[in-house]
């Protein structure tokens, strides 16, 4: 019998802009990254843009009906514009890139015979086989761009400089300008409400054969680097092999507990004390 377990735990901000998708019924789930605009936003309840567009890309995900037939990369996409026409009701430009809600997801359908995904942004999916072999589902779209701004975050340290908010204001410039990359060939992909997110949305499905787990996370739950590796992570596997020996919780403690060991992001360059961490992880029957 197949076997779910999950977690969802806030980080440094005011609200949490991650958000899990649990839809037992159809078997369907994911893990969804909101980010907020530079350009600040507040919703009735004080909630940020990436906080309701998560919530509204869950609400999607967990209210399918039994009898839709389209497969997850037209649900994504679906979802993506009802993200737009969301933010239109907010009178959000969404000819804005800087203004927009934007959200990371990675969502599977579990069936007997394969796994079938869509992805987008920096969410993972992950699989481990019966012979301890890890492969990796998706690819980071976005640790390429973050590797340009946490290059200056760590040349900064190197010049000396030991604050967290003076390195967010050297970095923010930076990460306004890769704002305009969204969704682009040479930037990264996200969920933002245009139609332009709809071309880099990543959908696929891979065979059960011998495939015994699965683990879907948000970027939140990386395992912490000291130094930046050319934007390209090696420590996926890592992650994985440390949450099936110490649990899904107690790996989660343990790293909001080494951040916070950290709180000026000096040792592993980051651009907040603690980010967001959720994650899914199946063990298929």
């Amino acid at each position: 019998m197949m076997k779910v377990q999950n977690l969802s735990i806030q980080g440094s901000g005011i609200w949490n802009e991650d958000a899990l998708i649990i839809n037992d019924q159809l078997q369907i789930y994911g893990v969804i990254d909101g980010a907020t605009s530079l350009v600040p936003f507040r919703g009735s309840e004080g909630e940020t843009g990436g906080r309701i567009a998560s919530q509204l890309l869950k609400r999607y995900f967990e209210q399918i009906s039994p009898e839709e037939k389209r497969n997850l990369e037209q649900l994504t996409r679906e979802a993506n514009r009802i993200l737009g026409v969301e933010m239109q009701a907010h009178d959000i430009p969404t000819d804005s890139k800087d203004q927009l809600w934007t959200a990371g997801i990675a969502v599977i359908r579990v069936t007997d015979h394969y796994i079938e995904y869509a992805q987008s942004g920096d969410c993972m999916i992950m699989g481990a086989y019966a012979d301890g072999s890890v492969r990796m589902v998706t690819r980071d779209h976005v640790a390429h761009i973050d590797y340009e701004s946490k290059l200056i975050w760590e040349q900064a340290v190197l010049a000396g400089v030991q604050s967290k908010d003076q390195l967010w204001e050297l970095v923010k410039p930076r990460i306004l300008k890769n704002k305009e990359k969204m969704n682009t060939a040479r930037g990264y992909s996200v969920l933002n409400g245009r139609s332009d997110a709809e071309d880099f949305i990543e959908y696929g499905k891979i065979n059960r054969i011998q495939l015994e787990e699965l683990l879907l996370h948000t970027d939140g739950l990386y395992y912490p680097e000291k130094l930046v590796n050319g934007g390209r992570r090696t420590s996926e596997e890592i992650l994985f092999r440390n949450i099936k020996s110490r649990g899904l919780k107690e790996y989660a403690d343990w790293l909001v507990a080494l951040e916070h060991s950290d709180p000026e992001c000096i040792t592993y360059p980051r651009f907040k004390l603690s980010d967001d961490k959720s994650a899914v992880l199946i063990r298929l029957g």
